[in-house]
């Protein structure tokens, strides 16, 4: 798989890649020199919470969330 490194000194990582590995925009990653022309790319592992968030923000538009009935404080 081929991709070109930008004016900016930026590598993309193609869309078929960072979706077999779910990887999100803001991952980090540790890039090491093997040699001349050779690189390894590792992603650095997430905490335990990772995502909990992009979660809990998905859940009302998969219909999880359910409103709770609510009075007003007039009737009590």
């Amino acid at each position: 798989m081929k991709t070109t490194v930008s004016s900016k000194g930026q590598i993309v990582l193609p869309a078929e890649l960072r979706e077999q590995d779910h990887i999100l925009p803001g991952q980090q990653f540790q890039l090491e020199r093997l040699e001349a022309g050779q690189y390894l790319l590792k992603r650095e592992p997430t905490g335990d919470n990772a995502g909990v968030v992009d979660w809990l923000l998905s859940c009302p538009s998969n219909d999880w969330f359910q409103p709770l009935p609510s009075e007003s404080t007039d009737a009590l």
